[in-house]
């Protein structure tokens, strides 16, 4: 059963949401070469409980991170520990927070120091699909036509769309129906409802869609150790155009700074 939000629940899963975003920043700052993935984690988890959140992540089905932190060909749910960044890696850097009993969820693929080109265009691509998506997500369309907006963008570059992951309803929740697949036909799928918030999270490749999960039975890889990109924006649907309740500003403000 898919649950319409009220105008105050919204306002909860937003406040969700936008901490997800400052925290996602807070990370930010730290994210260069050298630093270990469990530092992050450490970091976010510290930054949400100072701010009266709970790790949404943490304890889910067993993870055991505040944080998933998904280096180079690890598409998701990466487990966060020794790793030390190097110059040139990318990390997607997924998190979700529970407050005031409801959750947010987004994620960011950041940059380690100088990374190539073909894979920054992978990384600036999969986040225009995401908003091509949210374009889509408005009352009156289909989940198909979110997912064929990821995928007619990305393909046109020859990027693959990973199909056994998706985005997600969100709320009291982590993970509410509808399923929202990053691909799709136009006008297929469940019709979208004002109220109804959705979790859109393109993942996407640089080389074959196919993935396997490793033995810890979280971490996701390409088959192909190709790179992976993967952002991911909570929205609401509303006639005419979907609002966005997350937030990539926070993060973006850290990087510009980072970089003068």
């Amino acid at each position: 059963m898919i649950h319409l939000k009220t105008e105050e629940e919204i306002e909860l899963i937003r406040e969700s949401s936008l901490l997800v975003g400052k925290t996602l920043a807070e990370v930010a700052r730290f994210i260069a070469p050298g630093v270990t993935t469990g530092k992050l984690d450490k970091i976010a988890e510290e930054f949400i409980r100072d701010h009266h959140g709970e790790p949404g992540f943490k304890g889910y089905h067993g993870f055991p991170a505040t944080l998933c932190t998904s280096v180079n060909e690890v598409v998701v749910h990466g487990i966060p520990g020794g790793y030390v960044l190097k110059e040139g890696d990318i990390i997607s850097i997924d998190c979700g927070v529970k407050k005031n009993g409801f959750f947010g969820d987004s994620a960011y693929t950041f940059a380690v120091g100088e990374v190539d080109n073909e894979i920054l265009l992978l990384m600036h691509r999969t986040k225009e699909s995401l908003y091509l998506a949210i374009e889509s997500a408005i009352a009156g369309n289909r989940i198909g036509d979110i997912g064929y907006a990821v995928q007619h963008h990305v393909e046109s570059f020859g990027y693959t769309v990973v199909r056994d992951l998706v985005g997600h309803g969100l709320g009291r929740a982590l993970h509410e129906k509808p399923e929202v697949p990053n691909y799709g036909r136009r006008g297929n799928g469940k019709e979208l409802k004002v109220g109804m918030v959705l979790a859109i999270e393109p993942m996407i490749n640089l080389g074959v869609k196919n993935v396997y999960q490793d033995k810890d039975g979280w971490t996701i890889r390409t088959s192909d150790h190709k790179p992976s990109a993967h952002y991911e924006h909570d929205v609401v649907i509303r006639r005419g155009k979907a609002e966005i309740l997350s937030t990539f500003d926070f993060i973006e403000e850290v990087l510009k700074s980072k970089n003068n």
